[in-house]
């Protein structure tokens, strides 16, 4: 197979991991004969600072002529601490999602037995959690009008959603849990919001073509509540654009480190695959930063083109390598290896002619002994 890359470092720890990232989908391409063509754009606040544009029209270019974007993170404290700035690295993200039409933020969490004690929550809560959200990203609140009184001491952002934009994701939401544990859950306000109860008639009216499909309706003050006391009776997710932003970003926890966790944002032509977590500056350059969601999120780019061996290779040796302990600081203060150095592991456990590592001398900084 041959496909063109679009690779979008962006900001912080994004070049680190989106580096290593590259490193395994190189491995893949090695190993079961593939060929990706990889062209890289700036986005976010190294934009900014080069163009002026956190979000280029060059960048834009290469991501539509592109089979598939590998997006690091952006965010930089120069922004972020100024509230008065005009122009943020999040605005080209935006911008990013809706240009290209990304309606579908698809989000899974899963805990590594090995590393359910590092989550925030007890053992017998967590265990066994496995579960997707399905986000609406190009619609409510986030790209609804907004503005401010003319005296500025006002100001509103408004929500909006179309039957057709909500349709559309619950059609991917229901498939999935057909695929999977065959439960759905409706996460809304439904009591407070019209937008919502438009969310939930259009579940409804659809959920009889699913009659597998167990469907259940949560407001999601309820949800957050739910997903702290027992994560593990989700199954997918489905909710609007801003409780979505909210909800994975708290079920992302629930694994012990934010750096575990991929997504796809998909699209009708186009998709685009990023690790959740940020640009976390204080990490920046110093080869700390976990690159394995980045990892991941290839494995979900390579599913995305139907290349389920290869993704389902990747995801069983990023097991076996938390089975191991090779793990990045994050995860481990005492015994860790580098970001670098779980690109070269991974990558080396993809090579064929491998049949056999051992691990013992890794923390010592070397690679395995074959």
């Amino acid at each position: 197979m041959k496909k063109k890359i679009a690779v979008l470092p962006g900001d912080g720890i994004g070049p680190e991991v989106t580096k290593q990232a590259v490193k395994v989908l190189e491995a893949v391409a090695h190993r079961f004969g593939h060929e990706f063509e990889y062209e890289k754009a700036l986005v976010g606040a190294a934009a900014i600072d080069e163009t002026g544009d956190p979000l280029p029209d060059e960048t834009l270019q290469v991501c539509l002529d592109s089979d598939a974007i590998l997006f690091g993170s952006i965010g930089d404290p120069k922004y972020d601490n100024d509230p008065k700035a005009k122009v943020r690295p999040e605005q080209g993200l935006l911008k990013l999602r809706k240009s290209l039409g990304l309606y579908a933020n698809i989000r899974p969490v899963k805990t590594y037995k090995s590393l359910i004690d590092h989550s925030p929550l007890k053992k017998e809560r967590v265990e066994g959690t496995d579960l997707v959200v399905y986000r609406e990203l190009t619609g409510g609140i986030y790209f609804g009008e907004k503005g401010r009184s003319e005296d500025g001491e006002s100001a509103y952002d408004h929500c909006n959603y179309s039957v057709e934009e909500i349709e559309r994701i619950a059609t991917m939401a229901f498939e999935a849990a057909q695929n999977r544990r065959k439960k759905l859950t409706l996460v809304d306000k439904a009591n407070v919001l019209e937008t919502s109860r438009l969310w939930r008639q259009t579940v409804q009216a659809k959920a009889p073509n699913y009659p597998d499909v167990d469907v259940e309706y949560l407001f999601v003050d309820n949800a957050a509540m739910q997903l702290i006391l027992r994560p593990n009776q989700f199954d997918v997710i489905l909710t609007e654009n801003m409780f979505g932003d909210i909800i994975s970003d708290e079920s992302s926890v629930i694994t012990g480190s934010i750096g575990l966790l991929p997504s796809a944002s998909i699209g009708e032509k186009n998709s685009l695959f990023e690790p959740i977590h940020g640009s976390y500056p204080q990490a920046a350059g110093k080869d700390i930063a976990n690159p394995v969601a980045a990892i991941l999120s290839v494995a979900m780019m390579l599913d995305h083109f139907g290349l389920h061996e290869e993704a389902e290779m990747i995801n069983t040796n990023v097991d076996h390598m938390i089975k191991k302990g090779l793990v990045t600081q994050d995860l481990d203060d005492h015994n860790f290896i580098t970001c670098s150095k779980v690109g070269d592991v991974l990558s080396l456990l993809l090579d064929k002619t491998v049949s056999n590592a051992r691990f013992e001398n890794m923390f010592e900084g070397k690679l395995p002994v074959i």
